[in-house]
């Protein structure tokens, strides 16, 4: 397959890293007028809204089978519910484009799980290579006195465990997606959503509570973008790509979205772009590239 052949795939994976990249600007703006996990059950539960309806003209509705729904609520633990609110979390101390730069690190902890995980999914010398390179710029990501604040229990390097734990969180629920029964993928989305909705709301009334009064304007905007972008509208993106151009073209957005996050961050929020932040993402992306043998991918060529 030529991943890069059609234009076409090319817009879509240019929009995706901008709609994913652009989501960690949308939550800072959106948390100052909500609670975290509050914001997160409404985020979810409007994608889930949108997309429950649209699964009957596109693919006859809901999975029937019980075990697609088993591998869903894996996926919506994994892969929405837990990650979104430690990510979202995790905001409310970091900055939106640091957050964005830990995204970068979910390829190398799906590549060291699918090694053990999943059959022909084997590490090479190129991959070990990309992960120690990686490993450094989250190091650098992380700073010297991570271990301090954690040992203190200071916000900030706690909000960044949080985000490590979320690409973990990521990782998995790529794992559970990937090894899930063959089913129509707007159908699995959906059923997705909607369990992923049932688990945040829950949470969000057990940890804040009913909401006591309504957001404000820019953060009620910034909800509806996040549930009708990042959320539904990336999924439908995300299925267009995997189905014209296949999961190695697809793996390229890992490359964008923390670029954008930075970027968006710095222009639209005033956010402050330090020197480590910088050599951190340089050191992640370039470990990526060597990982995922990024020329041989621009290139259309078989990995």
């Amino acid at each position: 397959m030529n991943h890069g052949g059609d234009p076409l795939n090319w817009v879509r994976l240019v929009a995706l890293g901008i709609i994913w990249g652009g989501s960690f600007m949308l939550v800072e703006i959106a948390l100052t007028g909500i609670g975290p996990f509050t914001l997160v059950a409404a985020r979810i539960g409007i994608a889930a809204l949108i997309l429950w309806p649209l699964s009957y003209p596109l693919c006859g509705g809901l999975p029937k089978r019980w075990i697609v729904w088993l591998f869903a609520l894996g996926a919506a633990i994994l892969s929405n519910a837990l990650p979104f609110a430690l990510l979202t979390w995790a905001q409310t101390y970091l900055p939106s484009g640091v957050t964005g730069v830990f995204m970068a690190i979910m390829p190398f902890i799906a590549l060291a799980m699918s090694h053990f995980l999943i059959a022909g999914e084997r590490m090479t010398a190129r991959n070990v290579m990309g992960l120690t390179i990686g490993f450094a710029g989250m190091l650098v990501l992380f700073g010297l006195d991570a271990i301090r604040q954690i040992a203190s229990g200071e916000g900030t390097a706690l909000a960044q465990l949080a985000c490590l734990a979320s690409t973990l969180c990521y990782a998995s629920g790529s794992i559970v997606m990937k090894r899930a029964p063959k089913t129509r993928p707007v159908a699995f989305g959906a059923a997705t959503m909607i369990l992923a909705a049932l688990i945040a709301i829950g949470v969000a009334l057990w940890a804040e509570g009913v909401p006591r009064t309504l957001p404000t304007v820019n953060s009620g905007l910034a909800i509806l973008a996040l549930a009708i972008g990042p959320t539904a509208g990336a999924m439908f993106l995300m299925l267009r790509i995997l189905e014209g151009a296949g999961p190695p073209f697809l793996s390229l957005v890992n490359y964008q979205v923390p670029i954008w996050a930075v970027v968006f961050g710095a222009v639209f929020l005033g956010e402050r772009i330090s020197p480590s932040l910088g050599i951190a993402l340089a050191l992640i992306l370039a470990g990526l590239a060597v990982s995922q043998n990024l020329l041989a991918r621009l290139r259309g060529h078989p990995v």
